[in-house]
C-alpha cells in the first residue's frame, strides 16, 4: 500500500502561481487516482490471525483513514473559504455567487460554513506556533475538531502531548479539558479542586457540573458550591450537578409562562420549597411541560385561522363544477369550524377519546374551552 497524504502545512498561494506551473484537471484526477488507499485487511474468519494481530491491522488502517479525512476536510475548509472570499470581493455583496456554487456541488451553507471553521481553527493552531504541520498526523478528525473549540490552554496541553508523539483521541482532549476546568473553575470550591488534584475525584463528574452550574443566577451558584464543599464525593457531585440542571431548566421556563405573569406568584419562593421537600425534578418539568403548552396553543390558534383562511378562500373559488372540491371541504368542518373535533387513539378501541376543541368568539373571550369524552 502506498499512503499519498496533502501537504497540510504547505504555505505555497496557488492564486501567485505562474499559469503553467498549475495542475490541469486531468493531471489532478490522475494525481487522485494515484492514491491507494486500498488496504489488505485481515480475514474476519480466518482463524490464524490473533485478535492481537487482527486488532493491530485494523487499528493501522482506521488511522490511515482518520489521518486523510482530517486532513481532506481541512483543504475542503480552506477551498471554501478562497470560494467564500472572491465571491464576497468580487460578486453582489449579497453571496448569492458562492451559494450557487456550494448548490452546483450539493454542499449545504451549514457544512460549508463547518469546513471553514475548521479550516479556520488549523491555520490558528499553525500560526501561533502551537503546531508544528507534522504535528497534525497524531490526531484524529474528532480529536482535532474537540481540540479546535477547547480553551486556549487546553490547546496548548494538547499540542505539547502531539508534538511528543502522543496519539491524540477525542477521549484524550476531553480528559485534558476536564482536569483543565478542574483546577481552574471559580465555581466549584478549593476541596474539590485539591481532590481533582491528588486523583481522588474524577475530573470527568466535574466538567459537567461546572457546564449546568454556568447557567444559574450567581446566588444559586453559592449554594450550591457550598453543598458540595460540605460533602465533597463523587455522589454529591452528581446530585449537584442534577440539581444544577433542572434550576436551569425550571429558571428558564418560567420566564415563558404567561400565567406565571402575576404579582402574587413568588417564583423563586416556590422553587426554594420544590427543593425543600425534593420534588426540584418534577415542578421543572411541571413548569417547561407548562411553557411548551401555551406555545402549542398559540401555534394551534394561528394554524387553525390559516386553515379557516385557506378554507374559506376555497369555498368562494369553486362551485358546482367541483363536487369533489367541495366535498373534501365539508370533511373538514370538524377543523375549520369554531369547535374542533379529533379521535385520539383507534376510534374502534374502548381507550379511544373524542377531544373536542372551542374557540370563542374574539370579540368575546381570546380563549377557548375543550372537553374530553
Amino acid at each position: 500500500m502506498v499512503q499519498v497524504l496533502p501537504s497540510f502545512g504547505s504555505t505555497d498561494d496557488p492564486t501567485n502561481a505562474p499559469i503553467d506551473s498549475i495542475p490541469s484537471r486531468p493531471q489532478l484526477l490522475q494525481a487522485v487516482d494515484g492514491l491507494d488507499l486500498d488496504f489488505q485487511l485481515p480475514d474476519p474468519e480466518d482463524d490464524r490471525v490473533s485478535d492481537a494481530e487482527f486488532e493491530k491491522q485494523i487499528e493501522a488502517a482506521w488511522l490511515v483513514c482518520d489521518r486523510f479525512d482530517l486532513q481532506t476536510e481541512i483543504w475542503r475548509g480552506r477551498i471554501l473559504r478562497a470560494v467564500r472570499d472572491r465571491e464576497k470581493k468580487r460578486g453582489d455583496g449579497r453571496g448569492a455567487g458562492f451559494l450557487n456554487w456550494l448548490k452546483d456541488r450539493e454542499i449545504s451553507k451549514t457544512q460549508a460554513y463547518s469546513l471553514i471553521e475548521l479550516a479556520n481553527s488549523a491555520d490558528m493552531l499553525l500560526e501561533e506556533g502551537m503546531l508544528e504541520p507534522q504535528d497534525v498526523n497524531q490526531f484524529s478528525k474528532r480529536a482535532f475538531l474537540e481540540t479546535a473549540q477547547s480553551a486556549p490552554e487546553v490547546q496548548q496541553m494538547v499540542s505539547d502531548a502531539a508534538r511528543k508523539g502522543d496519539r491524540i483521541t477525542r477521549r484524550e482532549v476531553r480528559q485534558l479539558a476536564d482536569e483543565w476546568t478542574a483546577v481552574t473553575s471559580d465555581l466549584l470550591p478549593e476541596v474539590i479542586k485539591e481532590k481533582a488534584a491528588d486523583h481522588s475525584l474524577p475530573t470527568r463528574y466535574l466538567a459537567p457540573l461546572v457546564k449546568e452550574m454556568e447557567k444559574l443566577p450567581e446566588a444559586h451558584q453559592i449554594v450550591l458550591k457550598d453543598e458540595i464543599a460540605e460533602n465533597p464525593d463523587v455522589d454529591t457531585v452528581k446530585q449537584v450537578t442534577a440539581d444544577a440542571r433542572y434550576l436551569a431548566k425550571y429558571l428558564s421556563a418560567a420566564v415563558q409562562v404567561q400565567a406565571f405573569n402575576q404579582d402574587s406568584l413568588d417564583l423563586e419562593t416556590a422553587l426554594e420549597e420544590a427543593l425543600r421537600i425534593g420534588c426540584l425534578n418534577s415542578t421543572a418539568d411541571l413548569v417547561n411541560q407548562a411553557a411548551q403548552l401555551e406555545q402549542t396553543i398559540a401555534k394551534l390558534y394561528t394554524t387553525w385561522k390559516r386553515l379557516s383562511n385557506l378554507a374559506e378562500r376555497v369555498y368562494l373559488d369553486s362551485g358546482s363544477s367541483t363536487p369533489h372540491l367541495r366535498s373534501l371541504l365539508n370533511h373538514l368542518n370538524s377543523l375549520t369550524g369554531e369547535v374542533l373535533e379529533i379521535s385520539l387513539g383507534d376510534p374502534e378501541s374502548t381507550f379511544s377519546r373524542q377531544i373536542r376543541l372551542k374557540f370563542l368568539p374574539e370579540d368575546a373571550l381570546e380563549v377557548g374551552t375543550f372537553e374530553l369524552n
